[in-house]
């Protein structure tokens, strides 16, 4: 059973002008969630470099929670890469129970920097 990196409810403040949660905002918060996971991993600040893959699968709507799982896919000497599913929990008003649903799913590149901002190797040797 995977604990969620983050979790958080979706809000009216968050949304595009189709009412839907705004792109821009899953973004940010799957780049949060990765964050947690390489800074635990690199156990040093980090930065985003890269998103090297990003899907939308399913729109995230207002009072959903939103649940942020992340896998580490690979660490390079600088790098890590982390892999990052977005699942809701959206109540199903005509099955009347609570349903667990994909949104979307990247790849996020991360690496291991010193207090200048230059890359350094992940694990010290």
């Amino acid at each position: 059973n995977k604990i969620p990196s983050i979790r958080t409810v979706a809000m009216p403040a968050d949304t595009n002008s189709s009412g839907d949660i705004f792109g821009g905002w899953v973004l940010s918060q799957m780049d949060l969630a990765g964050g947690v996971l390489a800074t635990q991993v690199s156990k040093k600040r980090v930065t985003t470099i890269a998103i090297d893959k990003m899907r939308f699968h399913k729109p995230i709507m207002v009072g959903d929670l939103v649940s942020f799982y992340t896998e580490v896919s690979s660490v390079g000497r600088t790098s890590i890469t982390i892999d990052i599913q977005t699942y809701v929990t959206r109540k199903n008003v005509l099955l009347k129970e609570n349903q667990e649903i994909k949104v979307t799913e990247g790849r996020f590149v991360y690496v291991s920097i010193n207090e200048l901002g230059e890359p350094i190797p992940v694990k010290d040797s």
